[in-house]
Formats: structure tokens, sequence, C-alpha cells
């Protein structure tokens, strides 16, 4: 790789593959959720999910270029961390409450991509491929601040048991002596 757009390139077909995988994901999360809310929330943006791969398809014919052949290690990854956590048996509540914050760290991951290739295609002159990847940035703000939203309302039944509680307790006396 030698030129800013070769790496721009890169970066499209990375976050091309990373929607790709995401539209797996956001079936599997719309199913696994108990919330009916939460479950439409992943439905829905599975749905937009795939009008952004269109939008990045897109980009690639405007450029005359063919997306690489790339995997997104970055979204890759938190689809696995999902499939360790189930793993572990989670409750129904717990399991939602990860979910929401899975969403939250894969749409800043997506933001923190989309403002990248922006600035690239800006510098390089690709009006149309800014409009696009802009759509694309716009909805990923506005599912992160929905996800917002659902962290602040879905909540584990039972934040701590008596055991955890007690150690929290102990904890906090221990620090309070020695800011004293």
């Amino acid at each position: 790789m030698k030129t800013g757009h070769e790496l721009f390139i890169h970066g499209m077909s990375d976050i091309l593959d990373g929607e790709r995988q995401l539209v797996a994901a956001l079936e599997e999360l719309s199913s696994d959720s108990t919330n009916p809310q939460l479950k439409k929330a992943f439905s829905a943006h599975r749905d937009q999910t795939e009008r952004q791969i269109e939008r990045l398809q897109r980009c690639f014919r405007l450029l005359g270029e063919e997306p690489q052949d790339s995997e997104c290690a970055g979204i890759k990854g938190i689809v696995q961390e999902k499939k360790s956590f189930m793993e572990e048996q989670p409750g129904e509540d717990i399991l939602d409450v990860f979910h929401v914050g899975a969403a939250i760290k894969t749409e800043t991951y997506e933001i923190c991509e989309y403002e990248s290739l922006i600035d690239m295609a800006r510098q390089m002159k690709h009006s149309k491929v800014v409009q696009l990847l802009g759509q694309n940035l716009k909805e990923e703000k506005a599912t992160l601040k929905k996800m917002e939203g659902f962290e602040k309302k879905i909540k584990p039944e039972q934040m701590m048991d008596e055991e955890q509680q007690a150690r929290a307790r102990s904890a906090s006396k221990s620090n309070r002596k020695r800011a004293a």
C-alpha cells in the first residue's frame, strides 16, 4: 500500500465487510433480546445496515474500484465477544444489558471509521462519495443515540447479590479511612 487512495479503498473494504458481518449479528441480537423495543430496534438497524452496504457498493462503483477481500477484525472481535459471552449462559436481563453495550461499542467503532473515510474522501475531492458515506455516518450516530437511550432504561434485575454488596461496603469503608 503506497497511496492514500489505496488506504481509502482498504478502509472502505474493511467497513463493507464489517457491515456485512453486522447484518447477521443484528439478526441474532434481535432474536436473542427479550425487550420488545430492543428487538424492534435491532431489526430496524439490520434493515438500515443493508442500505448502508448498498451505499458503500455505490461508492466503489463511483470510484471505478472493486472492494478488496478484507475482514473487519474490529467488528469480528465484537461478534466473537458476544459468542464467548453466550457460553456463560447469562440471564435474559443480563443478556439485554450486554447487547446494548455491544451495540454501543459497534456504533462507536463504525462512527470512527466513517469519519476517517469521509476526511480522506474530502481530501481526494470525491464529493458524491462523501455524501454517501455521510448518510451512513448520520445513521450510525442516530443509532448510537438510540442505544444510549436503551442503556439508561435496560438494567439488570439484580445489580449485586448479598456477598457482592458486603464486599462493596467493606471496600467503600476502607477507601474512606484512607481518604481521612
